[in-house]
Order: structure tokens, then C-alpha cells, then sequence
């Protein structure tokens, strides 16, 4: 699980209606079933309009990503390439054969970059694929986030929307003044709805998926960069010096270690082919 998600959201819904507690109000007058299926039914329907049905029915596996995405190390990413690259050295390219069932299930990317390196492919093939790999995983997910940034951006208009109409309601029964106070609050509370669950719930999660897919992206360039050494049969410590690039300067000390670990091999030595 994805604990920054769920605290963050956590926190911000505490905050907003523990408010309601602190000024003495109770939880019950922000209940309004009519405001609730103008500013959520309303956004989902017009939201629905500008994607395609593919996007509406991956909107559950979407969602469950940005609670449920594993968080990717680059760090991590570059140490297996680089380990990788030591194992090629060693055992020369099938040796990486032997990893890619290991590596499938976490990282099915780095597992089609080995297979592929481990079958003999041209280089510049390896490259075009998984660049091609890249540009399409890149655009599955800017779909997911587009659509929640949609939702987020009709909501608040919605909202308006319900608290127009609660309001044209209420002035049909002007005559009963006593309703009036109730009934105007009823109206706005739409508007609460709409702007709450756009900057609570809808842009926060679009904003997670945009950072949760760059981050998975900078993982495949780090593999991309990765399997090209390897394949110009660079030492581990060579590969180690390319991808550091990829990580902070404050780990970029570990990378380094990672590349002269174990000792590197005769200097003239270079991977044999399949």
C-alpha cells in the first residue's frame, strides 16, 4: 500500500470535517443526497464524454495503482544493472537468461530487456523496442491521470451548478419563509461537494498517477542505459558511472560501491555472445 496516498488523504479529510466538530456543527447537515448525485454522477457522466470506454473501465485498476503502486527505487533499479552487467561479464549474455524469471514478476520491463539481450538481438533493435515500450506505457498512464484531472476540473462547475438549482428551488417556496435558511444551505452544500472533492480527492490522485508513471519512467531509461552497456560489454563499474546520472548525488556513493564490489573481471575480458 501506498502509505503517502493514504495519510495524505487521511489528513485532509480529518482536517476538513473535524472543522465541522471544532465549530460545534454535526456531520449529519453535510448529508445531502441530491447535491451528492449532481457534483459526483454529473462530473463522472461529463468526464466519461471526453474519454473512451477503455478508459472508463481501467479506472478501477487506475485507481488501486495510486493506492497500491509499488514505489520504485532507482537506486535499487541501477544496482540489478549493474549486478547484471557483472553477471554477463562472468557467464556472458545466456547468463541473463536465468535471471528473467526472477525479475518478471516485479519488473516485467527490465525482464523483456534481458530476454532480448540473452536472444542475441541487435542492439539498435533492443533500443527502438523498449523506447517504443516506453512511449506506450507513458500514454496508457497520462490516460488514467487525464481523466481524474477532468473530474477535478468539472467538479467545482457542477457544484455551482447544484447550488443554481437548489437555489431556483428555494425561490419557488419564498412564501414559506421559515424554509428559506434550510434550504439555502442544502444549495451550497453542492458546491462544498464539488470543490472538496476536487482539490481533496480528484487532482491530488491525477498529480500521484503523474509522479507515480515518472517515476516508473526514469526506471525504464535507467534499464534502457543499463542494457545498452551491457551490450557494448562495459565493465560493472563503467555501467555504475553511466547510471549515476539517474539518482541524487547523496547515492550516487552506493552506486559507485555497487560498480567495484566484488572485484571486476580481467580488464580485456567482454561478454560473450549468445
Amino acid at each position: 500500500m501506498n502509505l503517502a496516498t493514504v495519510l495524505g488523504l487521511a489528513i485532509a479529510l480529518a482536517c476538513v470535517l473535524g472543522s465541522v466538530a471544532v465549530e460545534g456543527g454535526h456531520l449529519g447537515a453535510l448529508l445531502n443526497l441530491p447535491a451528492a448525485m449532481i457534483v459526483f454522477g454529473g462530473t463522472f457522466g461529463a468526464a466519461v464524454i471526453t474519454a473512451q470506454v477503455e478508459d472508463v473501465l481501467n479506472l478501477p485498476r487506475v485507481l488501486r495503482r495510486a493506492f497500491f503502486a509499488r514505489v520504485t527505487d532507482p537506486v535499487q533499479v541501477c544496482r540489478t544493472m549493474v549486478e547484471m552487467a557483472r553477471l554477463a561479464r562472468r557467464e556472458g549474455f545466456l547468463g541473463l537468461e536465468r535471471e528473467v524469471r526472477t525479475i518478471e514478476q516485479s519488473s516485467p520491463f527490465m525482464a523483456k530487456a534481458l530476454q532480448m539481450v540473452a536472444d542475441g538481438t541487435a542492439p539498435e533493435i533492443v533500443g527502438e523496442v523498449l523506447r517504443a515500450e516506453l512511449g506506450q506505457l507513458a500514454r496508457r498512464h497520462a490516460r488514467g491521470a487525464e481523466f481524474l484531472m477532468t473530474m477535478g476540473g468539472l467538479a467545482p462547475t457542477l457544484g455551482v451548478t447544484g447550488t443554481v438549482m437548489g437555489l431556483v428551488h428555494m425561490m419557488g417556496k419564498i412564501d414559506d419563509p421559515s424554509s428559506m435558511g434550510p434550504a439555502i444551505a442544502s444549495a451550497f452544500l453542492a458546491t462544498l461537494y464539488g470543490v472538496a472533492a476536487a482539490n481533496l480527492i480528484f487532482i491530488p490522485l491525477a498529480g500521484k498517477l503523474t509522479r507515480l508513471s515518472r517515476d516508473e519512467q526514469q526506471s525504464c531509461q535507467i534499464i534502457i542505459e543499463g542494457v545498452r552497456a551491457i551490450q557494448r560489454g562495459d565493465t560493472p563499474m563503467v555501467v555504475a558511472e553511466a547510471l549515476t546520472s539517474f539518482v541524487r548525488p547523496a547515492s550516487r556513493d552506493q552506486l559507485e560501491r555497487a560498480g567495484t564490489a566484488h572485484g571486476e573481471g580481467e580488464p580485456g575480458e567482454r561478454p560473450r555472445a549468445a
